[in-house]
């Protein structure tokens, strides 16, 4: 059972529409769609909301991305929730935009939200919602990537991810994690096989027509002739 959800970004007006900040779109989106108020607590640092129907708490940390793990660590110690209780929604740059999964534990990837809730709950082991944004294909460029607004075609396949997760939501607050994960994954949208390009065939060369070159007869063959002729045959 999930008992705390978080979704992750950065606070302020010039970043709400950045793609780091995906993880809040999909926490207030199910606020909004389950008449979850969230109230601003200066003592976590972050907007706090409850969910009625299940009693999860709705978590979106004001401190910035890289501090994100002060608000989870003293909301989930106040409450004594286990990190396996704890979905952490947040941007994933590895998917392409409109792929969305789950997962348990795992690796970071450099995600600096995630680096500081491991941190601060000392474990891996909380649940990840992850929406993919795409990469911008140099390492170089990530940072100015994440906090920059999606394209409108990023932006609708990212909107798509977060409608199907909305659907999984509710499965996943009740503890059936499994059935979330397997009805989500099999929602992906398909890649459209690539069309391979004929190859072009250049115009064929032609080999210049060989030259017979004539054979000429040997010096000595020549020269007994001629002594023949001359003296004739002994």
């Amino acid at each position: 059972m999930i008992r705390l959800l978080v979704g992750l970004g950065n606070p302020g007006k010039e970043y709400e529409r950045t793609r780091h900040n995906a993880g809040f779109w999909l926490v207030e989106r199910f606020a909004s769609a389950n008449g979850v108020s969230f109230r601003k607590d200066p003592k976590y640092q972050a907007l706090v909301g409850r969910h009625e129907a299940s009693g999860a708490w709705l978590l979106l940390p004001q401190s910035f991305m890289n501090a994100s793990g002060r608000a989870v660590q003293m909301l989930a110690g106040f409450f004594k929730i286990k990190p396996e209780e704890i979905l952490v929604v947040h941007d994933e740059l590895d998917f392409a935009p409109g792929i969305a999964r789950i997962k348990q534990g795992g690796g970071i990837a450099g995600h600096n939200g995630l680096k500081d809730i491991s941190q601060r709950i000392a474990s891996h082991d909380y649940w990840r919602l992850r929406l993919g944004i795409g990469h911008p294909g140099d390492k170089n460029q990530v940072a100015d990537y994440v906090l920059h607004k999606p394209s409108v075609e990023d932006r609708a396949a990212i909107e798509s991810a977060i409608e199907r997760s909305l659907e999984i939501l509710p499965q996943c607050l009740t503890g059936d994690l499994q059935g979330a994960i397997q009805k989500l994954h099999s929602g992906e949208p398909k890649k459209a096989p690539e069309k391979k390009e004929p190859e072009k065939k250049g115009p064929e060369k032609k080999e210049p027509p060989k030259k017979e070159i004539p054979v000429k007869e040997p010096a000595a063959e020549k020269s007994g002739g001629l002594l023949k002729s001359l003296f004739g045959k002994k």
